[in-house]
């Protein structure tokens, strides 16, 4: 799209997607993440600045081996045109929505495995089979993704919500059970309290940034959260290698039930401690802080808030 200069002297024309380039580099920290969200070449990506720093005649970012920062002439530039460009995309959004609920876009999601693999992705193939015109990229993994960097436009998160630079939406709760197999209490006995959980050996989550600990409700005296320090040799970071574990009878471990519940249900693993149960997860997606959150971006949010409206299913399984 090319955008006609509002200086008639100039006789210049400004191409918008060079627009667009510049605020997603501002917008995504630097022309790396912005090529990876924008799915083209980073050469590419900065001859585009470049020609639209020709065009403007005005340098609007400072390059380094660091990165990219904005020159005042670049924040000046960038404080109008994000405005502008954003109202342009909600217009083609509601002009679109006049006719039809078509949803046309290429989204970049990323979630944990497992939830990924039985939850998320059946609700987001319905949904793309409901709009024909949706391209998805969906990532799973474990570890926590920085999608301001990697350029997704959202992500599952299941627990804390530590980055105060993201808008969340919670779509539902995850309950959690500490459990272990038959074979282990065979062996080795049950703890009688959650104090005692320190003296068993426990399955910890290898993602975990600190030292393993677990966090169990009050229980029926109320309160704040009771805080277990747990120990092991079996240190894993995905969900269903840790039931598997479990299982096996390597000690104990706190799993989401949507991961434990089929276990449950089976005889191999057991609920332990269960008047006291560890504190419940939230899941929430969380998106980048826009002015516009586009269509389809919403029309994903909307659904899985939907979706989970009735409860989990997973609560029911047990």
């Amino acid at each position: 799209m090319i955008v006609r200069s509002a200086t008639a002297a100039s006789g210049m024309d400004y191409d918008f997607g060079d627009i667009r380039a510049f605020i997603q580099v501002v917008e995504n920290g630097g022309i790396s993440a912005a090529a990876t969200r924008l799915t083209i070449a980073k050469s590419v990506l900065s001859a585009r600045i470049a020609r639209l720093e020709k065009d403007v005649q005005a340098k609007l970012l400072h390059r380094s081996p660091r990165g990219v920062s904005l020159t005042d002439t670049g924040q000046r530039f960038y404080d109008r045109m994000r405005d502008v460009v954003a109202r342009m995309q909600q217009a083609v959004d509601e002009v679109a929505g006049d006719d039809s609920d078509r949803i046309s876009a290429s989204l970049r999601i990323a979630a944990p495995m497992t939830f990924g693999t039985a939850y998320l992705g059946p609700l987001l193939f319905s949904f793309m089979h409901q709009h024909p015109d949706l391209e998805l990229t969906l990532e799973l993994d474990d570890r926590r993704i920085d999608i301001l960097s990697s350029g997704h436009d959202l992500a599952v998160r299941i627990g804390r919500l530590e980055d105060s630079s993201l808008m969340a939406r919670r779509i539902a709760s995850s309950r959690r059970v500490l459990c272990c197999s038959p074979d282990y209490v065979q062996q080795h006995g049950l703890p009688r309290d959650i104090e005692q959980i320190s003296q068993h050996a426990c399955i910890c989550y290898g993602n975990a940034s600190i030292a393993p600990y677990w966090q169990f409700e009050a229980g029926a005296s109320g309160g704040e959260p009771r805080q277990v320090v747990v120990r092991g040799r079996t240190h894993l970071n995905n969900g269903e290698s840790m039931r598997d574990a479990a299982i096996a009878g390597l000690g104990l471990a706190a799993l989401p039930l949507f991961i434990a519940a089929p276990a449950l249900r089976a005889g191999t693993l057991i609920e332990v401690l269960h008047e006291t149960p560890p504190v419940a997860d939230a899941i929430h997606v969380v998106y980048p802080r826009t002015r516009y959150v586009s269509r389809a971006v919403r029309g994903v949010i909307d659904m899985l808030v939907a979706a989970y409206a009735d409860g989990a299913p997973w609560d029911a399984d047990v």
